[in-house]
């Protein structure tokens, strides 16, 4: 039986959005499915989530964004980490870390 998805909660949405765009420039739409597909499906970044994220990382300095024209021709976003949003990523990163630790360890004492 195939598991459902999961819903990505907005700071870990910010994560993942940094994380993906450490690897280049990239649309909207390709950001999502790239998340979607490293995850191997489990996460799944809705539209109405992404698009606002975007914005919010881009109003903090952390991407940049310029209109191109995308591989199916049309035009499109695409945005990249700047300096600020390459700090950030570390910082968020070490932020996740923290956090997983701590729940793992409550996990491991039920």
């Amino acid at each position: 039986m195939k598991e459902a998805r999961i819903d990505i909660l907005q700071g870990t949405l910010d994560l993942l959005i940094l994380r993906t765009l450490a690897a280049g420039s990239m649309h909207g739409w390709s950001i999502s499915e790239r998340i979607q597909q490293i995850s191997e499906e489990v996460l799944q970044v809705n539209q109405g989530s992404l698009y606002p994220g975007l914005h919010r990382l881009e109003h903090r300095g952390w991407i940049k964004a310029e209109w191109k024209t995308s591989e199916l021709g049309r035009r499109a976003r695409f945005y990249q980490l700047t300096a600020a949003g390459r700090k950030q990523l570390q910082v968020e990163r070490q932020s996740w870390e923290r956090l997983t630790t701590a729940i793992s360890r409550i996990l491991e004492l039920a």
